[in-house]
């Protein structure tokens, strides 16, 4: 008849089944051709809930000489981001764009554009449509101030590094065994 398994071998064996999909989430990113950046680089995009009327009063400040100066010539028509109906892809580059010539990652506060753009790792780069990057900083901690059109918007933003869940859960996972190993 088979022996049970101890208690150490069913803590090791539930924290291999829940790092599991850890696991596996990473092999699936590194493999599915979706640019994560490991070298720590940045890019400004547009959010996924930003409303079309304030994107497009964002780019045509971001790409207007009077306003932010951006050079928006790849989301003009013959250029390599030109992608008519989708107005977020041409917010996100405008909006990179801006975001390097104020500074890039040394001036995270020019990524806002009152509330609808957002520093990402991942590499929005499509095809012949190069999104250039800027390197993150050592530390992200300010306070600025982001303004297009007649109204700005107060900025208060920390970007330090947010935990990884399955680093947390490794971590934990490995406490819990070590504890159990101490007091046997």
């Amino acid at each position: 008849m088979p022996q049970a398994p101890s208690p150490l071998q069913l803590l090791l064996l539930a924290s291999i089944l829940l790092l599991a999909p850890c696991a596996s989430a990473a092999g699936a990113a590194a493999g599915s051709g979706v640019g994560v950046s490991g070298g720590g680089q940045l890019w400004c995009v547009a959010k996924n809930n930003a409303e079309d009327g304030g994107l497009q009063s964002a780019i045509d400040w971001a790409c207007s000489a009077d306003g932010g100066r951006a050079d928006c010539a790849a989301i003009q028509q013959g250029g390599a981001c030109y992608d008519p109906p989708d107005l977020q892809r041409h917010a996100s580059y405008a909006f990179n764009d801006y975001f390097l010539r104020a500074g890039g990652a040394a001036s995270p506060a020019a990524c806002d554009f009152s509330g609808a753009a957002a520093l990402t790792a991942l590499n929005p780069s499509r095809g012949s449509c190069v999104f250039p990057s800027s390197t993150s900083p050592k530390n992200g901690s300010f306070t600025g101030t982001t303004a297009y059109g007649s109204s700005s918007t107060e900025l208060s933003y920390n970007s330090s590094w947010k935990p990884n869940s399955c680093l947390w859960l490794l971590h934990i996972s490995l406490s819990v065994m070590l504890s159990f190993v101490t007091h046997l």
